[in-house]
């Protein structure tokens, strides 16, 4: 990887070099002109700061570079990418990771004492003196322009910051970022490895918790650590809030010897408990993993979700009206044969087209299909006239039958016998003479054969009917 943030010598002088991967006219295209202008800090451990701006522009194999006066100090997030070439040598790594702890220890203080002046969080946007160097002593910090340096980093190949999270600002963006860094170093892990879902996994606050990732880790600081890296995350934010977080994290790490050593913040964990946390960490991740993935999929899926719920719903809706339906619908359940010859024709005369269905099982159809025409006819009449209605035959007969009686359907002078079967044989064939009237004012002498079978609910219903009209 190349380096685009970087000390160099240009003139036979060291300089802070941005190398930004533009050849001159993309250079003067995309106005990084204007970054000349931008400015930087660098800050003293005794709370002191000077402000860095670049001193000029140099091509160099083609690609402009910006520079300005030198820092004697290491990038940030290069001292904790170290951390990574040690990981298999026990000694060297706690050597690295010493470094890294104090670079970080010396980071906090300095965003600390520059308050609310603002200044680039990634690490890679700052250089901490580490030793005694030239020009500046010791815990030094400088912090390079953001949006130069961001693009030198973009084009270095540092596209995704998995040190901050874009959600927070301020004193809690720093806080969070001392976190993360802490994180990485006293767990040697990093709490947000996935470039994909890495500030998804900030917000969700998805990480090991150090209790699993560091058991052997001081509590006080691995609960400090653990508040700051829940600062993205409002439903688990903690009530300490960032300064509280960076000033007890500083009163932890610093001390009047100066960085307290790594070793002392660890203790031996008793004999056996290694294999337990274990057992407890794989438990936590495989239910961890298990929930983000429902929840991403619900949330990334919601849409399809809603509209796939809303047709079950309707589906499940029509279900249930239409089994209600079926089950308000009349029926012949507790009837007898005769019963139901009965009910049928007085069914036929109130127009109860209904009740009609419930007891035809097979048997013509054309009685319901009148009694449903005129009930329409009905219907209609009533919406323009609320006493229009067809008089059932048998009420116009009993009032006394007056002719002409343009508004009467239905049957008179039913005589039902039964002419064979029996309640035994499960079948009874019946003959239904009668006077069926019609609202066009004329009458139809029937005679039907109608024969009756129980269904397999064991009600009698109308199978067949043989009719003769005179």
């Amino acid at each position: 990887m190349q380096m685009r943030v970087f000390l160099s010598d240009i003139d036979g002088k060291q300089a802070v070099c941005f190398d930004t991967g533009l050849d001159p006219r993309s250079f003067a295209r995309t106005k990084m002109s204007q970054s000349l202008i931008e400015t930087g800090y660098i800050v003293r451990p005794d709370g002191t700061n000077e402000v860095w701006r670049a001193i000029g522009v140099n091509e160099v194999d083609g690609g402009m570079r910006v520079w300005g006066s030198p820092f004697s100090g290491d990038r940030l997030d290069l001292l904790i990418d170290k951390l990574n070439e040690f990981s298999l040598q026990p000694g060297s790594l706690v050597s690295a990771q010493q470094t890294a702890l104090q670079a970080v220890v010396y980071w906090v203080r300095a965003k600390m004492l520059l308050g609310d002046t603002p200044s680039a969080i990634n690490p890679g946007a700052a250089f901490v003196l580490c030793e005694e160097g030239k020009g500046h002593p010791k815990g030094s910090v400088f912090f390079t322009p953001p949006n130069l340096t961001n693009r030198c980093l973009l084009v270095e190949g540092k596209g995704v910051d998995h040190f901050n999270c874009p959600d927070l600002t301020g004193m809690d963006a720093a806080a969070f970022s001392a976190g993360v860094m802490m994180y990485r170093i006293l767990a040697n892990a990093h709490p947000y490895p996935a470039d994909k879902t890495v500030f998804q996994d900030m917000r969700d606050g998805v990480f090991l918790p150090l209790s699993l990732a560091a058991p052997s880790l001081d509590k006080k600081t691995a609960d400090l650590i653990q508040a700051a890296l829940l600062l993205p995350v409002e439903k688990k934010r903690e009530a300490m809030n960032s300064s509280d977080i960076i000033n007890n994290l500083l009163k932890i790490l610093m001390t009047d010897n100066g960085i307290i050593p790594v070793s002392g913040l660890f203790k031996d964990l008793p004999a056996g408990k290694n294999e337990q946390l274990l057992k407890e960490k794989n438990r936590y991740l495989f239910k961890q993993n298990n929930s983000i993935k429902f929840k991403r999929f619900l949330t990334h899926n919601k849409h399809a979700i809603i509209g796939i719920t809303g047709v079950l719903a309707f589906l499940v809706f029509i279900l249930i009206s239409t089994t209600n339906s079926i089950n308000r619908r009349p029926t012949t359940f507790g009837m007898d044969a005769d019963t139901v010859i009965m009910a049928y024709f007085n069914a036929f005369s109130s127009l109860d087209h209904m009740f009609m269905e419930s007891c035809i099982q097979g048997a013509d159809k054309s009685d319901i299909n009148v009694a449903v025409n005129y009930y329409a006819i009905m219907k209609t009449r009533q919406a323009y006239d609320t006493r229009a209605t067809i008089v059932p035959a048998s009420v116009w007969k009993s009032t006394g039958g007056e002719l002409p009686a343009p508004d009467v359907f239905g049957v008179t002078d039913l005589v039902i016998e039964q002419i064979s079967g029996s309640a035994e044989d499960n079948m009874v064939i019946y003959r239904a003479d009668y006077l069926l009237w019609s609202p066009e004012e004329y009458s139809i002498t029937r005679s039907d054969v109608m024969t009756l079978k129980r269904d397999r609910n064991k009600n009698w219903r109308i199978t067949e009917i043989i009719r003769t009209e005179k």
